[in-house]
């Protein structure tokens, strides 16, 4: 049964699901997409009455001005099943609000919230079959926005797409991931657009993220532009830092993502009754940490990664080795992550959205 959504929605059914081919054992991170999609564009001042379709190409003018000027906004978010068959959101409030903020700061109209929440379930309910249960297992969600106006003057769109895709989902990053201190390259600036999660700043990212791909090395940790002194973020993820039995990580600002995963650890952290210092993170301590031993853990924080234990990190070529910890603090904080994302334990803070 389709739910039935609480705007109007016109739903047009795919005639064959696309599940039987899939591996689901052996799913490579965003490759495979579900049967529908949900679209809704943005004409003549107004967004239009949003669809459900089987998943295909979209037709854009050559002219379109994301292709121009790269207009373009997206989310990260999952869905999870637990081992009764229900289906759960995690924090989606919080992604919606973050949409819509990154919209506004590159000149593109907000999205109403009943579209986005109504079209989402929607679009779950039908392609719940594609959500499988287990604790390795999700479905990641995307929704997105494009300038579609086909005009090349330098310019904001009057006309836009917004889209949520689907696809399912295990590890994005298989064991630990070895990450370079940046020195050179920059991901954001103050007054940039680094807080938002705009396209662009991800391309950017993604030339001095093959350097050090070839040098052996997953990541980078963005340091501030301005000095290279202070530690910001990774390219798909937040950082969190361990020395002794306290937790560092960099406060939100006008070049930080301000990471749902993030801000939900920080919780969990007081839960947990750990001691978590949100403030400037210079290179230096962790590098003077590490030498003394006091640097017990990184880890990163994410969606798409959840958590990733660091097991190494190079600046200036030298080179750092992080000891496994037996009951480790990222260990920690993943395992109550996920046990409440799949409905496998309490949710105190009223974090689960239930989809069915």
């Amino acid at each position: 049964m389709i739910y039935e959504p609480k705007c109007k929605i016109d739903i047009e059914i795919a005639a064959d699901s696309q599940i039987s081919a899939v591996d689901f054992e052996n799913i490579e991170f965003g490759k495979i997409f579900t049967d529908h999609l949900f679209e809704c564009d943005f004409k003549n001042g107004a967004w239009q009455t949003p669809k459900i379709r089987p998943y295909g190409p979209i037709s854009l003018d050559p002219g379109a001005r994301v292709f121009h000027y790269g207009q373009a906004v997206f989310e990260g978010m999952k869905a999870y099943k637990d081992d009764d068959g229900g289906v759960w959101l995690f924090r989606p409030e919080e992604n919606f609000k973050r949409i819509n903020k990154s919209a506004k700061r590159l000149a593109i109209p907000e999205f109403p919230e009943n579209y986005f929440f109504e079209g989402m379930k929607t679009l779950i309910q039908m392609d719940s079959s594609w959500v499988k249960s287990g604790l390795d297992n999700s479905l990641y969600i995307r929704p997105y926005v494009i300038a579609t106006e086909a005009a090349i003057a330098a310019a904001p769109s009057k006309e836009y797409k917004f889209v949520i895709m689907c696809s399912p989902a295990k590890a994005y990053y298989k064991g630990k991931v070895k990450v370079v201190f940046a020195e050179q390259y920059s991901r954001a600036a103050d007054g940039g657009v680094g807080f938002a999660k705009a396209a662009g700043n991800y391309a950017a990212q993604f030339y001095p993220t093959n350097l050090a791909n070839e040098k052996g090395f997953q990541q980078i940790i963005w340091t501030d532009a301005n000095t290279h002194e202070y530690l910001e973020e990774a390219g798909t993820m937040n950082i969190f830092f361990r020395i002794g039995d306290r937790l560092l990580t960099a406060p939100t600002n006008d070049r930080i993502l301000d990471g749902v995963t993030r801000k939900s650890i920080i919780q969990l952290a007081e839960d947990f009754g750990i001691p978590c210092e949100v403030r400037p993170v210079t290179v230096k301590e962790i590098k003077d940490a590490a030498r003394t031993g006091e640097l017990k853990e990184i880890f990163g924080a994410g969606t798409a990664a959840v958590v990733s234990p660091i097991s190494a990190f190079e600046h200036k070529g030298e080179l750092f080795e992080l000891e496994d910890l037996p009951g480790s603090f990222a260990d920690k904080f993943k395992n109550r992550l996920v046990s409440i994302q799949h409905n496998a334990a309490d949710d105190e803070h009223g974090w689960r959205y239930r989809i069915k």
